[in-house]
């Protein structure tokens, strides 16, 4: 039985979701994406306008004579949602949780996906893979997967463990897809876990935060509480070197995050509890659309 809570929430989602996926906004979304389910078919001779990148130099080799890979795009396309539910996701300081900002674009993205045709799975994770929900089709599984989302409570010891979660998920998911993990980050020792899933599939990260941790307000001593660790540390709010060196810190983490996304190739975009969902996402959409063209 569903809190009067969760079904407010639930019904929001929806009207929202509802609101946002409009015919022309799912058309971007199913043109931007198309070609990432896609599977190898054969190889045959280059001819003039090729694209070099799709040259297989082991059968050039062999053959003296420049081969390309032939690929058929699949004709759906399976979207997996990895959304973290670790203590840190709890957190907000301007009317929203962290965690509720990714039910809300997981709930967007899947409802995207439905009214491509495509498939949607969902893989739910904290320090360790919570559960696990197999790619299907249908607007009731949607609504399964939302309220899975909503509802969950998380079992996690605490910690985020991203690296064990994206091996999960290259285990379980065979075929080729688009997986949208939805984090803070707040993880060590997950670059070569998120680097050899994208070879397999195309993983987009999401990168959540709230303004609050990017810098500390004036305020006197405050106790905090370190909700991965569990670790109480008192601090004095009112240093102002103290708030300098933490803003620097937070900075430099967000940074080398950034810049681990980019080396490796990995699509990412940003989302903060101080904004809609909605406008990050859209932009990140335009900017892709951009460099495919």
């Amino acid at each position: 039985m569903l809190s009067e809570e969760i079904f407010k929430k639930i019904q929001y989602i929806q009207l929202k979701a509802g609101r946002v996926v409009t015919d022309a906004l799912a058309g971007e979304y199913s043109s931007i994406f198309k070609g990432v389910g896609m599977e190898f078919d054969k190889v045959r001779e280059y001819q003039e306008g090729d694209d070099v990148r799709a040259i297989d130099w082991n059968v050039t080799a062999r053959m003296n004579n420049p081969y390309v890979k032939v690929y058929s795009e699949e004709r759906e396309l399976t979207l997996m949602l990895m959304i973290d539910v670790s203590a840190s996701l709890g957190f907000g300081t301007t009317g929203r949780f962290k965690n509720e900002l990714a039910a809300e674009l997981g709930a967007i993205l899947a409802f995207l996906a439905t009214k491509n045709n495509d498939k949607v799975g969902l893989i739910i994770f904290s320090d360790h893979v919570e559960q696990y929900i197999p790619p299907q089709k249908g607007r009731a599984h949607i609504w399964r997967l939302i309220r899975t989302v909503l509802t969950h409570e998380s079992q996690g010891q605490g910690g985020t463990k991203i690296s064990s979660t994206l091996d999960y998920f290259i285990k379980v998911c065979r075929r080729k897809s688009m997986c949208f993990l939805l984090s803070d980050f707040q993880a060590d020792n997950f670059e070569k876990s998120l680097k050899m899933a994208n070879k397999r599939h195309e993983v987009i990260c999401v990168d959540i935060s709230d303004q609050r941790e990017k810098s500390i307000q004036a305020c006197g001593y405050i106790e905090c509480l370190d909700s991965e660790t569990g670790e109480h540390v008192v601090i004095d709010t009112s240093d102002k070197k103290f708030r300098q060196a933490y803003a620097r810190e937070r900075l430099k983490e967000k940074e080398n995050l950034h810049t681990l996304f980019l080396k490796n190739k990995i699509d990412f975009f940003s989302l903060s509890t101080s904004e809609s969902v909605i406008n990050p996402f859209v932009r990140y959409m335009r900017q892709r659309e951009r460099r495919l063209r």
